[in-house]
């Protein structure tokens, strides 16, 4: 099993070479590093401000809502400030742990410690009894705008802060929600995508999510698996994602059938905490593993590396708590030689922070989930955020790299 594993993931980085990235040589795909490697790797120093010599004193950190989307907003000593669109779909239920718990603490802070900031606040008033979307949602929404106001400040990009772009052109995959329709349907749908934006690379949806073996309708899964590589062709790239649909059984049967068409890999087959199960499905097939979505614990990360639970992590920016933690984890799998690409969730514009996350770590996957542009009023250069024969540029602006529309932001109200 350990040859062909290496092999398929083998022959897998040979077929996705994207703009001079290929896999992880699949010769070291099972080196077990220590913990203190990990821990190592986790540590360093995640943000570059040396040109920032003075105190960037936090002035206030404020919620806005225009309609239906959230805005966070920083200001410093000075006037200077930093604006970005939180994870909205999670926001509007959890953002009173962003006004009781967060905003307050980075207030009277120097921005330039936000890395030690991030600690602090975790302990603050026993912050870590909040563990999990509801609090690394806000702090995500807190440290993004804080990044934003830091680079506007030192006239950098993001990736600039984050130690430098490696790549600028990212090589996109685009995911279907879809799981009440029928194969044929789907079929239809996902033509209309890859005629519109080019992607090399496309991802369905699987089983019944979290639903124990029950598919969305008999039958489904396995008609769709065949059909989807029948009807684009040995040329694209597939993947798929069961959302914990499977116990170990079912999961390998379905896995099988994947490597059978060439998948690319197999995201959550087995209920995402069931680690043990996860692992024991990833060792049991060829196809690489993909998981991490749920997974809000940086203990959590590390266990799954270096236990190799899965061939490719997927922490989600927002979920787990912003760019600083997700930098950490995707070097701790760059320690075990793990290749590293993000959850990709929610509304707002989590799939622009994904671009500048992308361009910056050493082991991305060559392909990265993409749900742009969005319908809100923002400007980008020198981007367009769309898609051209399945690749978008990352902004290189200071800061994020976009501005909101002036008016869409004074229409917006406090939210108390």
């Amino acid at each position: 099993m350990l040859s062909s594993r290496r092999h398929f993931l083998g022959s897998i980085a040979a077929a996705t070479v994207v703009a001079g990235q290929a896999r992880v040589g699949a010769a070291r795909q099972n080196r077990r590093p220590t913990v203190d490697e990990l821990n190592r790797a986790a540590v360093q120093r995640v943000l570059h401000l040396d040109g920032l010599k003075s105190p960037v004193r936090i002035t206030s950190l404020e919620l806005l809502r225009n309609g239906r989307n959230y805005l966070v907003r920083v200001r410093a000593q000075g006037g200077a400030e930093g604006l970005i669109v939180p994870n909205n779909d999670r926001f509007r239920d959890v953002y009173p742990v962003f006004l009781n718990r967060v905003a307050p603490f980075f207030v009277g802070k120097d921005a330039r410690d936000l890395e030690k900031l991030l600690v602090e606040l975790y302990r603050q008033d026993s912050n870590y009894k909040l563990q999990g979307l509801a609090l690394w949602v806000c702090v995500a929404a807190a440290e993004l705008a804080i990044l934003d106001l830091l680079g506007k400040l030192a006239g950098k990009s993001l990736c600039d802060l984050l130690g430098g772009a490696r790549r600028r052109d990212i090589a996109i995959y685009t995911a279907s929600g879809n799981r009440g329709n029928t194969p044929d349907e789907e079929i239809a749908y996902r033509k209309k995508i890859v005629a519109a934006s080019g992607p090399k690379a496309l991802k369905s949806r699987l089983g019944g999510r979290m639903n124990n073996n029950v598919d969305s309708f008999p039958g489904r899964t396995e008609r769709l698996i065949p059909l989807v590589r029948e009807a684009f062709g040995d040329s694209m790239i597939l993947y798929a994602d069961s959302n914990s649909s499977y116990d170990v059984p079912k999961a390998i049967e379905i896995g099988r059938l994947m490597e059978k068409y060439k998948y690319g890999f197999y995201e959550e087959p087995v209920p995402f905490d069931y680690l043990d199960d996860m692992k024991q499905v990833k060792d049991a097939l060829t196809i690489p593993v993909a998981a991490g979505e749920q997974e809000f614990s940086m203990w959590g990360f590390r266990w799954m590396i270096q236990n190799r639970v899965v061939d490719i992590v997927q922490p989600d920016l927002h979920y787990f708590g912003g760019f600083i933690r997700c930098m950490r984890v995707a070097r701790m799998a760059a320690a075990a030689d793990i290749t590293c690409t993000l959850h990709m969730g929610g509304t707002g514009l989590g799939y622009l922070d994904a671009l500048h996350f992308m361009a910056c770590i050493p082991n991305a996957y060559p392909y990265q989930e993409y749900k742009g542009p969005s319908g809100l009023p923002i400007k980008v250069e020198p981007s367009s955020l769309r898609p051209k024969d399945g690749i978008v540029r990352v902004p290189s602006g200071p800061g994020f790299g976009y501005t909101i529309d002036p008016d869409f932001v004074r229409k917006a109200v406090r939210v108390s």
